[in-house]
């Protein structure tokens, strides 16, 4: 495993035409995605979380900011040399399972078809008992149930260990035990060394990742690493994002900051009033 990252986005803005004019759903995102690692996005609605994963999976182009693929600017890439980096590197499974999967094509086939675009040697029959699927190889997906596809969607998108995994609610409509499947198989493809993304909503998701990053409003809230703290994230512009139970305490939204002894201190502006009060 390396400290390397496969990914790295500075600044990274999106924007999408409304009646009203532009929206932005990112709004200077900066996230570092590293190899032998499973991260989950959270949020509520609207957040920019799906977005945020689409320019991860090379999906869509940002309208502004810095992707780096493994040091090299994604801006400079041809569609030529973006289209084999999405084919050989990336895994992705779309919020509807039956998006991720050839329609024409059985249980079986999707898996071969898979190690076909990406030159990798697999065994299909194997890649399918991982997900409790060996009894359906012959199905195609629209004789599948819902959680049947998505555990073939995430057996398809993770043939030949690519360096990113990304899933969009990967566990959003599985019951415990078709979400217990999925999620083993993205620790399975981590441990290979992908960098495995998932947005989710999820409690099961987001136990199951090593890091869990929050966002609102198109920006990165804060991290959470497993077994470690809170950890608010400050952007290139020096915008901090407080966690919601803390965002409580400062309803007007102004906030006095003071540096003491090398500790950063925030306060309400009507708390400091109190204080210099006679």
């Amino acid at each position: 495993m390396t400290n390397e990252p496969i990914l790295e986005g500075r600044e990274l803005l999106q924007l999408y035409a409304a009646r009203t004019g532009p929206t932005q759903a990112l709004r200077g995102v900066d996230v570092r995605v590293t190899g032998g690692r499973v991260s989950a996005i959270t949020g509520p609605s609207g957040s920019g979380k799906s977005t945020l994963l689409a320019v991860l999976a090379l999906r869509e182009r940002p309208a502004g900011g810095e992707l780096r693929h493994r040091g090299r600017l994604v801006s400079s890439l041809s569609r030529r040399e973006l289209q084999r980096l999405r084919r050989n590197e990336i895994g992705w499974v779309a919020q509807r399972p039956s998006h991720s999967l050839f329609p024409q094509l059985d249980a079986r086939g999707q898996i071969t078809q898979m190690a076909r675009l990406r030159g990798a040697r697999v065994d299909a029959d194997a890649a399918l008992a991982e997900v409790e699927l060996t009894s359906r190889a012959t199905a195609r997906p629209d004789a599948l149930s819902g959680g049947e596809q998505q555990r073939l969607a995430v057996a398809a998108a993770g043939v030949g260990a690519p360096a990113l995994l990304i899933a969009d609610e990967p566990t959003a409509e599985l019951d415990d035990t078709s979400a217990a499947l999925v999620l083993r198989m993205l620790r399975a493809r981590a441990a290979e060394g992908s960098a495995v993304v998932m947005a989710t909503h999820d409690a099961r998701a987001m136990d199951a990742a090593d890091t869990v990053l929050r966002m609102r409003h198109g920006v990165l809230s804060g991290e959470h690493e497993s077994g470690q703290t809170h950890t608010a994230n400050l952007d290139g512009l020096g915008r901090l994002q407080l966690p919601e139970e803390a965002l409580t305490l400062f309803p007007d939204g102004r906030v006095i900051v003071t540096v003491v002894d090398g500790h950063v201190e925030l306060h309400t502006p009507s708390s400091v009033a109190k204080d210099l009060a006679p």
